[in-house]
């Protein structure tokens, strides 16, 4: 069963304010840097399990519930835009993973426990032979 997850555009909201760092003529007239907020708790057409493994996954990245990706690393608002909501794409997708599968323990072979034991003799016999001093 996998289950896929849906990010509607309208379920997104996006706040734009001015980039920091080094600039030229437009730095302090252009909002390019891109705040994209997603609301994990709240949004709909999550299946609960799936939500209840975003929330556990991105509880560390979380503000009551919702996800918030910036951008600044272009010049351009609509790059930077593209560039959130790519980011946003990976994170989500990255937590809606499904776990690993559990590990089933095994035995070792009988083959790889003679090999074990046999080098065990043959490590100790190298040892027993440095043994006898020096008299």
């Amino acid at each position: 069963m996998s289950s896929s997850l849906v990010v509607r555009a309208g379920d997104l909201t996006e706040r734009f304010s001015r980039s920091g760092g080094p600039g030229g003529q437009g730095v302090n007239t252009a909002d390019s840097r891109v705040e994209l907020s997603y609301d994990v708790a709240q949004a709909p057409g999550i299946s609960p399990t799936l939500r209840a493994r975003l929330l556990e996954r991105l509880s560390g990245r979380l503000v009551d519930g919702v996800l918030t990706i910036v951008a600044s690393e272009h010049r351009t608002q609509l790059a930077n835009r593209r560039a959130a909501r790519e980011r946003l794409v990976e994170v989500l997708g990255e937590a809606a993973k499904a776990p690993p599968r559990k590990r089933r323990p095994t035995k070792p072979t009988r083959g790889s426990q003679e090999r074990r034991l046999a080098e065990k003799k043959r490590r100790g016999a190298t040892k027993q032979g440095r043994q006898g001093g020096w008299e």
